[in-house]
């Protein structure tokens, strides 16, 4: 009885050294992909290429850019998601930085322009937003993968909004920014819990960009609140 006990705590305590290898693996690839959007969207600024590719999305069509920019945000994560190879699932990754770099730098160029410090400020309270609800996630040990199908919803209606103030022509005010970034906090406790609970430990990769993702979403919109307020 003693040795099958042992052998249980055994098999337990190995589970549990995978899962926590696989979290820090997930919070330093995350951490990562960060910096690398950071480091990009530095090097654009610097280099001056911000201020043309600024002008030239803002002045074609956003529902190119939007379309462009879901269809590889959709191939990214379904890479990611489903690839065992590792390469392919660091591409994807990398791919998705690179287009969200891409479709930030109107905000960016517009908040520099016409909000100065407002970038700095939106960093600091979406850090601030996802340190505190990654908090929420680990200290409730709650299950939170029953998010999963009102985000889905949420994020259908969130597009067709988006979509429709686009083709007519209104604006879609502070109240949606905020309802948005209550979306991307609820999206990042769902990730959490999903990095805490249910992805298998060979998708670090996959788990790094969904949180990526969600931590975009919330900068954006909290970006968006800090320029609306100083108009």
């Amino acid at each position: 009885m003693s040795t099958i006990s042992q052998a249980g705590y055994g098999a337990t305590d190995s589970a549990i050294e995978r899962r926590a290898r696989f979290i820090t693996k997930t919070y330093n690839t995350l951490f990562l992909a960060i910096c690398g959007f950071a480091a990009i969207e530095v090097g654009l600024f610097t280099s001056g290429l911000a201020q043309p590719i600024a002008k030239t999305m803002l002045s074609g069509s956003w529902l190119i850019v939007l379309g462009a920019f879901m269809i590889v945000s959709w191939l990214g994560s379904r890479v990611a998601a489903n690839s065992t190879s590792m390469a392919a699932q660091i591409a994807a990754l990398s791919a998705y930085v690179l287009a969200q770099s891409i479709i930030f730098v109107p905000l960016l160029f517009m908040a520099n322009a016409y909000a100065p410090g407002a970038i700095q400020s939106a960093a600091i309270v979406t850090i601030l937003g996802f340190a505190g609800l990654t908090a929420i996630a680990w200290q409730t040990k709650k299950d939170f993968s029953f998010l999963g199908g009102l985000l889905r919803w949420g994020g259908i209606v969130a597009l067709v909004l988006i979509g429709a103030s686009l083709i007519f022509g209104f604006h879609l005010g502070t109240f949606f920014s905020v309802a948005m970034v209550g979306f991307a906090g609820a999206a990042i406790l769902y990730d959490t819990s999903n990095v805490l609970r249910h992805y298998p430990e060979d998708r670090h990769v996959a788990a790094a960009l969904a949180l990526f993702s969600s931590v975009a979403l919330m900068f954006w919109y909290v970006l968006r609140l800090f320029m609306s307020s100083r108009d």
